[in-house]
């Protein structure tokens, strides 16, 4: 199972893209990291380290392990919690990056008052696009789902099994990857729920 976290930073990630993209995108990807890290601002993840580092995780799988380059589905890649968690507005992702990048950031953003159980399931709806931003923020946050707290894990293991999963298999190297991260995860489907 391939990990990816070869770009803590974009000053990891600009050559590797720039070998892989034309350079119109790399540049909107680059302005993207630039928004996106003003955005999220001091904001960590769970294992204390920047953000940012998610963000580049995700375009990494999307780039070097899904083969994916269109240019809005990395560039929603890349922006894809700031809608949900900045104070980062669709109208301004729409006047910055355009219509297409702000819709597929929408689609996978979750609205504010549902349950995620509910969201996670109303991405059946998305058009594949969205579905490739998501699946590339999955693998981001579950490729090292190790080192959180075990109920988080297993939360986190169901959750992506029930909902996630099912909108791999129509993206080949999607359900190979998650197959093969599931394979090493079925231990927490016996853990007890408590």
């Amino acid at each position: 199972m391939q990990i990816f976290t070869s770009w803590p930073s974009w000053a990891h990630a600009e050559g590797p893209l720039s070998r892989a993209l034309p350079a119109s995108t790399v540049a909107s990807l680059r302005d993207a990291v630039a928004f996106a890290r003003r955005m999220h601002g001091s904001q960590q993840r769970p294992t204390g380290r920047p953000y940012v580092e998610h963000l580049l995780e995700a375009l990494e799988v999307a780039v070097t392990g899904a083969g994916l380059s269109d240019r809005e589905v990395l560039v929603a890649t890349v922006l894809h919690d700031v809608l949900e968690d900045t104070s980062c507005t669709e109208g301004e992702v729409a006047r910055r990056f355009g219509p297409e990048v702000a819709a597929l950031v929408r689609w996978v953003t979750k609205p504010g008052g549902g349950s995620k159980a509910d969201y996670l399931a109303s991405l059946v709806k998305a058009p594949p696009r969205a579905v490739l931003v998501k699946l590339s923020d999955r693998v981001s946050n579950v490729q090292e789902l190790h080192r959180m707290a075990w109920r988080f894990q297993r939360r986190y293991y169901l959750e992506t099994v029930a909902y996630i999963m099912p909108l791999a298999g129509a993206h080949p190297w999607f359900a190979q990857w998650f197959g093969e991260w599931r394979g090493r995860w079925r231990r927490v489907e016996r853990w007890p729920a408590s």
